[in-house]
């Protein structure tokens, strides 16, 4: 059994971890509330967009429009895979890269190919057998339009050039604070739901599938830049929640250890008065 130094070396550097562990989820939590005021300010854009751009597809002729008619030259998907940058977030990350295994398994017969977003989707994948396409990461903590439209020229212009036939992104939709579920969204070629009722007529000018070579790179960009806000907010999140257990682990592994210590040391006093005892007795014998 380890000596009482020991035991206090041990007990001071799990303090040392607690404080640490502390200070993280502070600031994960000070993060996460700008991150979910800045995700809430985009989710009306993001479904007004949403709804215009349905609209219109509607009204327009499928096969004249490649958004809406997609390609059928090569058999190679394009997944934009949001991660995060840095670790010690539970198990956010694992949940992504499990997720694009999942989706390259339910479509057998086509090649996936990667757009990483997060230091960890890039260094997970550059070690197996997926192209990835580009990378991107170290924002530092801060989401901008830029990057997502950065990003969305380069999917579209892969998708017109027969790069790829359809573009789907995978990330962490933010639920609550323990709550991070990966969805995956079709964004290429526009999907263009029934909804069984009679469209009201209207005159466009321009024709409506002019419309769209305006409105589609705008919605392609808005829900890219929607997704880095969630996943965002979802990171500091699951941050927060790992250093909260991390430093609640840390409290019941200094009550261990300190009761281990009382117990040494108790052992340590009665051992002496042992000594002392038997050492008497035998001067008195």
């Amino acid at each position: 059994m380890a000596g009482t130094s020991d035991i206090k070396r041990k007990i001071a550097s799990v303090k040392n971890t607690q404080k640490i562990t502390k200070a993280m989820k502070m600031v994960s939590a000070a993060k996460m509330r700008r991150a979910q005021d800045a995700m809430a300010a985009a989710r009306p854009f993001a479904r007004k967009i949403t709804e215009m751009v349905h609209d219109v597809a509607q009204r327009a002729n499928p096969e004249l429009h490649p958004f809406l008619a997609g390609n059928e030259n090569t058999d190679t998907i394009g997944l934009i895979v949001v991660t995060s940058d840095r670790g010690l977030c539970g198990a956010f990350n694992n949940n992504i890269l499990k997720a694009v295994s999942r989706f390259a398994s339910e479509h057998p017969g086509k090649k996936v190919k990667l757009v990483c977003i997060g230091k960890k989707a890039y260094e997970f994948f550059r070690k197996r057998d997926f192209e990835i396409i580009e990378k991107y990461a170290d924002f530092a903590g801060k989401v901008l339009f830029s990057d997502a439209v950065g990003i969305a020229d380069v999917v579209v212009e892969q998708f017109l050039n027969n790069g790829i036939s359809d573009v789907y992104v995978l990330y962490n939709e933010f639920r609550s604070t323990a709550s991070q579920t990966p969805v995956t969204e079709k964004l290429l070629p526009l999907k263009v739901e029934e909804t069984g009722e009679q469209l009201v007529e209207y005159i466009y000018e321009p024709k409506p599938e002019m419309l769209l070579n305006e409105l589609m790179p705008r919605y392609i960009r808005y829900k890219i830049f929607q997704a880095l806000l969630e996943s965002t907010a979802g990171e500091h999140g699951a941050r927060m929640m790992a250093m909260d257990n991390a430093s609640r682990n840390a409290s019941d592994m200094i009550g261990k250890l300190t009761l281990t210590y009382n117990k040494v040391r108790q052992a340590s006093i009665t051992n002496e008065i042992l000594d002392i005892v038997n050492g008497a007795e035998a001067l008195n014998g």
